[in-house]
């Protein structure tokens, strides 16, 4: 980080400012420049929020040179991360997540689980706690769904993920592999914070309007706690001008795999809100270099209680899974460039 002061500020001004500075781990020197002084600075300076400085009535400029996200980017950790759930390494190898949006009943869950298994996904998912837009709708079958669909996960010996809406659910979600933080919960600090004591993967998704900066400040809040097992996943952001239901914003998923070390999952379902678009958005997200999918998957679309409209039959995700397979080949990487 550099901050450029104002000519003309006094000397003890600056003094000060330096041993504030220090206070918090950063060291910076002083250099005069023909519009300013500048002030670099050096050690945890991702500690320090750019407004804050900016306000000083000294200060002309605050220039980052580092992210904010120290622990989630990949200049402090070029390797990738590699969560391993199952059978399934997340950011090793790519991975397919697959199930309804909510689950219904012993026999959907039971008939899903083993049609997506051999479909190739690796885990399944499936929700419990669903946080609707509207208080009328579908809600969830809330501990009895979660029984369902650890059951019907060992049955079809596939991890399972689904959704926490509330840190007070930890106790009820004990026996879920993959917790998941969803849109709406992606700038909720409390649950973050929580999570980040855990030592059990955390999939988070990308804010319907966050930016990808916002995104990985999220992750560091998990990180920061020391999970380690943090993934990433892009299910598409608000645009105003999307026909679909989002805007899958693909750019995001070359953007996060050279900015993190953290594996980037893609929920085509959501962005896309319809079935038909699903296949061509997951495609796109494949070959744009994502680790893996989350795609939502129901016996009888047509009859489901939340998001029918989106979901793909087992045969339709039967086809997916061979297109993004023979696709894989050619998809980009960080290291292709």
């Amino acid at each position: 980080m550099v901050i450029v002061i104002k000519t003309g500020t006094p000397e003890a001004a600056i003094r000060q400012l330096l041993a504030q500075l220090a206070a918090q781990n950063v060291k910076g020197g002083c250099v005069a420049g023909p519009n300013g002084i500048l002030l670099p600075l050096v050690g945890d300076t991702w500690r320090l929020d750019p407004n804050m400085l900016q306000g000083l009535p000294y200060v002309q400029e605050v220039r980052r040179l580092t992210p904010a996200y120290h622990l989630a980017s990949r200049a402090a950790h070029p390797a990738n991360t590699v969560v391993a759930v199952g059978d399934a390494k997340i950011g090793e190898k790519f991975c397919m997540i697959a199930g309804p949006c909510a689950v219904e009943s012993a026999p959907q869950m039971a008939a899903v689980a083993q049609s997506v298994k051999e479909s190739g996904a690796q885990l399944l998912r499936g929700g419990a706690f669903k946080p609707r837009t509207s208080p009328y709708t579908f809600q969830g079958l809330e501990k009895a769904g979660l029984d369902l669909l650890v059951q019907a996960g060992r049955d079809a010996g596939l991890p399972v993920v689904t959704e926490i809406t509330d840190i007070s659910q930890l106790d009820l979600l004990a026996d879920v592999d993959v917790l998941q933080v969803g849109a709406r919960n992606m700038q909720n600090y409390t649950l973050l914070k929580a999570l980040g004591q855990l030592r059990r993967p955390v999939l988070l998704k990308r804010g319907l309007s966050a930016t990808v900066e916002e995104f990985l400040l999220a992750a560091e809040y998990l990180l920061s706690g020391g999970n380690e097992q943090v993934i990433l996943c892009e299910r598409g952001v608000r645009s105003g001008v999307s026909a679909a239901r989002a805007a899958l914003d693909v750019s995001a998923i070359p953007v996060l795999k050279r900015a993190t070390h953290l594996p980037v999952l893609v929920d085509p379902s959501h962005a896309a809100g319809r079935s038909e678009l699903v296949l061509p958005l997951a495609l796109a997200a494949a070959a744009a270099g994502a680790d893996g999918l989350m795609v939502e998957v129901h016996d009888r679309p047509a009859c489901a209680l939340s998001d029918g409209g989106q979901s793909l039959t087992c045969r339709q995700f039967r086809e997916l899974s061979a297109a993004v397979t023979a696709l894989l080949p050619y998809a980009w990487r960080p290291d292709t460039f």
